[in-house]
């Protein structure tokens, strides 16, 4: 029989083994005198485990984590599990309310880690979170979207040179990994310089749901979760090929500016010099003149841009290297027809 699992404490409230609280976690108070908190939802189990988090909405416009994290607490697994969970539905509340990607004072929350104490808004809230959920964990997933007028192939990103990392990456059983250089100031590095091994996970598009990005999502972090030997192994489950792991990525960028009519789609497998849309000059519909946007190399789009209105130099396709892409994109059309057929199996 394994040990009894310990007490967690955030925000000087105590969970002990078998509750599960919310608790507020106080981050700043308005000029209208409104305390502004963070809700955090605490699952201690009775038994011995590692300690998780789950983060969604650091960006307050990527809404797909917010129903990701609803729908996993709904799961019955979560009521045998070993560890400690905590989920923080929203992080960026600023944002959320505001359906804004920054905080009120512009600044990038995840371009602000580790924080202070007596920094700007975005370095008040960084600090609290990492001395109150990070520094207390073993492990983070923290989920994301593509950026506004954006959408994002679901996909892990991580530091694939460290095997620990790689190997939950793995489970999470989503078709594609990127290698992916941690950034000054975000999540992920202040977690790596607490030894917290996170990934990243991102899908669908800001200020929207999309239900196969959600669904996947869920499965990844029970997946994961199992892994960790938190859950017991699902009897259920099917297991999908093995991901691909693309050690690099480039955006193909519009040559001109115009409309821009798509011709690829997310989950695309493209060779180089490869027409992925046309890009037309409205302001000559007669004899319009038009420039394509080729793929300068081979690869699978796992980002692509919502909005046919471009400017030169803007980013319109994201394209990820693999050796094998025809495989990769097979693996990409098994997993959504997967994810689709799992719906009813997801917990």
């Amino acid at each position: 029989m394994s040990a009894a699992n310990q007490p967690i404490t955030i925000n000087d409230v105590a969970v002990l083994p078998g509750e599960h609280r919310v608790i507020d976690l106080p981050i700043a108070k308005l000029y209208t005198h409104i305390n502004i908190n963070i809700p955090v939802q605490v699952i201690c189990g009775k038994r011995a485990g590692p300690r998780l988090f789950i983060s969604a909405a650091i960006h307050g416009d990527e809404l797909n984590g917010v129903e990701i994290v609803r729908r996993l607490l709904k799961s019955s697994s979560i009521k045998r599990m070993r560890g400690t969970l905590i989920v923080i539905p929203v992080v960026n509340v600023f944002g959320i309310i505001q359906h804004s990607r920054y905080l009120p004072d512009r600044r990038d929350l995840n371009r602000s880690f580790p924080g202070s104490k007596r920094g700007p808004l975005a370095a008040r809230l960084a600090h609290i979170f990492i001395q109150e959920i990070v520094s207390q964990c073993d492990y983070g997933i923290d989920l994301h979207t593509g950026a506004l007028n954006r959408s994002n192939l679901p996909q892990v990103r991580a530091d694939l040179d460290d095997p620990e990392t790689k190997m939950l990456a793995e489970a999470f059983s989503v078709p594609v990994i990127l290698n992916s250089n941690l950034r000054d100031g975000s999540l992920r590095q202040a977690a790596k310089e607490h030894g917290v091994k996170i990934l990243l996970y991102e899908a669908g598009e800001a200020l929207r749901f999309d239900e196969l990005s959600i669904r996947a999502g869920v499965k990844g972090i029970l997946s994961v979760m199992r892994k960790l030997s938190m859950l017991a192994g699902s009897k259920n489950s099917r297991k999908l090929s093995e991901p691909f792991m693309a050690r690099s990525s480039s955006w193909e960028r519009a040559p001109e500016s115009g409309l821009l009519r798509s011709t690829a789609p997310l989950g695309m497998r493209v060779n180089k010099g490869d027409i992925l849309g046309i890009i037309s000059d409205p302001s000559d519909l007669f004899t319009p003149n038009e420039y394509e946007v080729k793929s300068q190399f081979s690869g699978l789009i796992i980002g692509k841009s919502n909005i046919p209105l471009v400017n030169a130099g803007d980013a319109l396709f994201h394209i990820a290297r693999f050796e094998d892409i025809k495989e990769a994109a097979a693996s990409v059309e098994a997993f959504q027809n997967f994810i689709n057929y799992s719906e009813n199996t997801l917990l």
